[in-house]
């Protein structure tokens, strides 16, 4: 009875916040301090995306991800959140092409927000492997989306189904790289970016909640322990117990520390809960529990795993959608998924 009660509770919850959310994006005051880039006509690239493209060219294509994303995992587990960030960090710059995987000067991979990501050897092992079995079939877009999917999967997260046919795009800019979230932006900032993808509030909170595993460096968040906006005193935002236990950890910008401090290696809603004790990492973390555009967004994933794991399969089903025009309409299937094909 209870069970039942906290389920149709967490249900009304859900709803009451998307009505909020639509209601608010209806409010001109709303909109008008919002500064959204318009978004190009992705819908034709879209439907170009297909769930049995691989199925007689290259039909065992997932297996052979999986398999070679757990064999990775295994011997070393951090690169699961690691794959999953990649992911991300191609999406967010000229959708998701594999802008991120080039390796050359200049290019998003060489920008500082990228020098620490990392996963970039296991999508090299895939590719080698797919050339061999599927030889100029599968695009590296398509295995960095689906490797950061089983990366998910065997970090304990949920399983949801892809379709195929992104292109591998031909352009990779440091320059563009300047737009993606770094931890220190304010939430509206945060709701541009995202917007400015097709994403949406809820979008914003649920893969937020990927911090549930992973590590940041302490350069990130040195700032909000010595000279929180120039006061040379911590963030008073940060739980005291908190607080001692990140400047024992980042005594050195060069280390790292996990994201979530209560259960690091569990990918779980302990996320939020951190959030409520204010135990957030990032600045932005922290955030998402003292907006009113978020906090009840949190509040709701915070009661229920299931709804975080059920809603976090779609959040990255919109984020794997997300086309750029001129990337897919000059793309490519990469031999090398390191540089561009001659």
């Amino acid at each position: 009875m209870k069970i039942g009660a906290i389920l149709c509770l967490t249900f009304l919850s859900l709803v009451s916040i998307f009505s909020v959310s639509v209601s608010a994006f209806n409010d001109p005051s709303f909109s008008h301090s919002l500064k959204v880039p318009s978004l190009p006509n992705i819908a034709s690239f879209e439907d170009d995306l297909s769930y049995s493209l691989y199925h007689k060219s290259c039909p065992n294509v997932e297996g052979i991800i999986y398999k070679k994303v757990q064999e990775w995992v295994k011997k070393d587990p951090t690169l699961a959140p690691s794959l999953m960030r990649l992911h991300f960090h191609d999406c967010a710059v000229r959708g998701c092409d594999a802008s991120i995987l080039l390796d050359h000067s200049g290019s998003e991979r060489s920008a500082n927000v990228s020098k620490s990501l990392r996963g970039f050897e296991v999508i090299n092992d895939i590719k080698a492997e797919l050339e061999k079995k599927c030889p100029k079939t599968v695009s590296c877009a398509d295995i960095l989306t689906t490797a950061a999917r089983d990366a998910t999967v065997l970090a304990g997260g949920p399983f949801w189904t892809i379709p195929f046919g992104r292109k591998d795009g031909r352009v990779s800019l440091a320059k563009e790289t300047t737009t993606i979230p770094m931890g220190r932006e304010s939430i509206t900032k945060l709701i541009e970016f995202f917007q400015s993808k097709g994403l949406n509030v809820l979008d914003l909170v649920v893969l937020s909640g990927a911090h549930t595993i992973g590590r940041s460096s302490c350069e990130s968040v040195q700032h909000r322990l010595y000279d929180y906006k120039g006061t040379k005193k911590p963030d008073p935002s940060i739980n005291h117990a908190y607080l001692n236990y990140l400047r024992r950890k980042c005594r050195w910008a060069s280390e790292n520390v996990y994201l979530d401090a209560t259960t690091p290696r569990t990918f779980d809603v302990q996320y939020y809960h951190n959030l409520k004790n204010k135990m957030g990492l990032l600045s932005t973390d922290q955030l998402l529990y003292s907006d009113s555009r978020t906090k009840p967004i949190a509040d709701a994933l915070s009661f229920e795993s299931s709804l975080f794991s059920n809603q976090f399969s779609v959040s990255m089903v919109k984020l794997a959608n997300i086309l750029d025009v001129n990337s897919q309409d000059k793309g490519e299937i990469r031999l090398n998924c390191n540089r561009v094909n001659y």
